[in-house]
């Protein structure tokens, strides 16, 4: 199930499978105030069916998935697995590296959030101030705007930041 936020009075669900529009729930109060993977702060819960029975814990927690900064849209979706969370690959500019130029293409591992475990990933620079990172497992939550750090080993090699 998808949320689509909007600040015009009311939130838009889609169904992931059949998209058929389910109930508005509320609004959001700004875009700049969310970050992608955000759980907390959402001012939603659990949605349950009408009548349906009270607690149980079945359902899972919302979390930010994307943001429409034209349309005004903030997309949430249910479940910490969900696929709009994970991303395989990434692009970053603004590069800063420690040796003053970027490291050569190769295997390398990178963090994308804070105390995040360093993932292995493949490096492909785009110049001095650009490079795409691809990843042999998917990163949760790749948020633009955020810092992708490379390693070789212990050894911090730079970065730069992550591109919408």
């Amino acid at each position: 199930m998808y949320l689509s936020w909007s600040s015009e009075l009311t939130f838009l669900m889609l169904a992931t499978r059949y998209a058929k529009p389910l109930p508005a729930i509320g609004q959001h109060v700004g875009l700049s105030f969310y970050t992608l993977g955000q759980r907390q702060g959402l001012g939603i819960g659990g949605l349950k069916a009408k009548g349906a029975q009270r607690g149980g814990g079945e359902h899972a927690p919302w979390f930010v998935a994307r943001k429409d900064m034209e349309k005004n849209t903030l997309w949430v979706v249910q479940g910490h697995d969900h696929p709009w969370l994970l991303s395989n690959e990434l692009a970053a500019q603004d590069t800063a590296w420690v040796a003053g130029t970027a490291p050569a293409a190769g295997p390398l591992s990178a963090k994308t959030r804070y105390r995040q475990a360093d993932a292995p990933c493949g490096l492909t620079p785009h110049g001095e101030q650009a490079f795409s990172l691809h990843f042999s497992e998917p990163q949760w939550a790749v948020t633009p705007g955020q810092s992708a750090v490379l390693y070789d080993g212990e050894v911090c090699l730079g970065g730069g930041v992550i591109a919408g």
